[in-house]
């Protein structure tokens, strides 16, 4: 039997399933920032499925923008939504570590 993601089962007070609010900072076409990008969609087309909205904010383009989210080093993954606010730094390639940062998986 296969695991349900505990997206699957988050649900708000009206019984429909929340949409998973991501926000990407990444810097530029740099090597980083594009596996940062890649391994996200990978696991949020794998867990999360169309439960999800990212948005990817180039602080090359628009620096400003750093502040609202107290951004500090790049490659950064913001998860708005669900509360509360989680940060995880980094290329995102240790898909363990990314699942539990975004409390879609228990630590083992």
């Amino acid at each position: 039997m296969a695991k349900e993601s505990k997206a699957a089962k988050t649900k708000s007070a009206k019984g429909k399933e929340e949409k998973w609010e991501l926000r990407l900072y990444i810097a530029g076409n740099t090597p980083k920032s594009m596996a940062a990008l890649a391994n996200l969609k990978k696991y949020c087309e794998h867990h999360l499925c169309d439960k999800y909205t990212l948005e990817v904010i180039d602080l090359l383009v628009h620096p400003q923008l750093a502040a609202g989210d107290q951004i500090l080093a790049i490659p950064t993954l913001v998860r708005k939504v669900p509360v509360p606010i989680r940060k995880i730094i980094g290329d995102l390639s240790n898909e363990e570590k990314v699942l539990v940062g975004l409390n879609l998986k228990p630590i083992n």
